[in-house]
């Protein structure tokens, strides 16, 4: 991928705004091209199966958006919609299913489940190689130690752009504002590949904001929305804003806003994520990679390096 995507905000001494849209756009672009070029070598078409457990209306969307871009990306799509009387035993059972099915290289259960499915068992039971979330522990275990694996596709899709538009982050006082084994965790594991010096604040911590003013890059992944204001930001830092909430206006009007103010921060920050358009579109790319990298590895052996 060429160029950076920047978009100029309003004057001169505001943060550049990071395209996420846009680049996830072209990176789903190169991905449809790999499939076509695997498929012209192995004569097999990548397949991702997602599986939703219950009714929650955000999450149909999201699924069907996921199984929309896997078709535009020239992959197959498998969709399972269960029902909340769902047990665990059922589930588990669909998943060994999968795990063996010749037709299907990458899984993905859609997260949050109804009560009184255990998640963690649930994730555990999905072939490591088919573990396109990365949330398993073969594929944590492996990221913690800095070998080839299958990343979680929100942390990868931050690192992405991080990389495009960052580029060299060795030396670099990173905050990352969230400890969670989707996002935080995982997101300061690749920071600290990347050579930066990394420092996690979570539901605990003294003064989040202090550590903020000194961060050259901050992540934020909290889920409190505009939890992050703009004296946070140190003038001239990256900030990857991963959160995303639905807020009603006094107008009555909706809008969707993320876990930093952005109409502050915007002043501060040398580069920012809009919400939406940033971080949101490269999830859904990143999972296509994977799902791209799964199959590659069932069929050949061989994993991205």
């Amino acid at each position: 991928m060429t160029g950076p995507a920047l978009s100029d905000a309003q004057g001169s001494s505001r943060a550049r705004l990071i395209d996420g849209k846009g680049f996830a756009t072209r990176l789903t672009q190169d991905i449809a091209a790999d499939v076509s070029a695997f498929y012209e070598k192995h004569h097999i078409t990548p397949g991702l199966a997602v599986v939703l457990v219950g009714n929650d209306p955000a999450s149909e969307v999201y699924v069907r958006n996921k199984a929309l871009q896997t078709h535009r990306a020239g992959m197959r799509s498998f969709m399972h919609m269960l029902p909340a009387t769902t047990s665990q035993e059922e589930l588990l059972a669909l998943i060994a299913r999968l795990n063996v099915d010749p037709e299907i290289h990458g899984i993905l259960v859609q997260l949050p489940l109804p009560k009184g499915l255990d998640p963690v068992a649930v994730t555990n039971a999905i072939a490591p190689e088919k573990d396109v979330d990365g949330l398993g522990v073969v594929n944590a275990g492996r990221l913690a130690l800095g070998l080839p694996g299958l990343v979680p596709c929100t942390p990868l899709g931050c690192l992405l752009l991080l990389r495009h538009y960052v580029g060299d982050m060795r030396g670099k006082d990173a905050l990352v504002i969230g400890a969670s084994n989707l996002v935080g965790r995982p997101m300061a594991e690749l920071l600290l590949q990347e050579g930066c010096t990394v420092t996690v604040a979570h539901i605990d911590t003294r003064d989040t904001a202090a550590l903020a003013r000194q961060a050259d890059i901050v992540v934020v992944a909290t889920g409190v929305r505009e939890l992050v204001r703009g004296d946070w930001i140190k003038p001239g830092a990256t900030v990857i804003d991963v959160g995303i909430s639905r807020i009603t206006l006094p107008s009555g009007k909706t809008r969707l806003v993320g876990d930093v103010k952005f109409d502050e921060a915007v002043e501060r920050a040398g580069l920012i994520t809009p919400v939406p358009g940033g971080v949101g579109p490269m999830t859904i790319a990143c999972l296509l990679r994977n799902t791209l990298d799964a199959a590659r590895l069932i069929v050949t052996g061989q994993a991205r390096s």
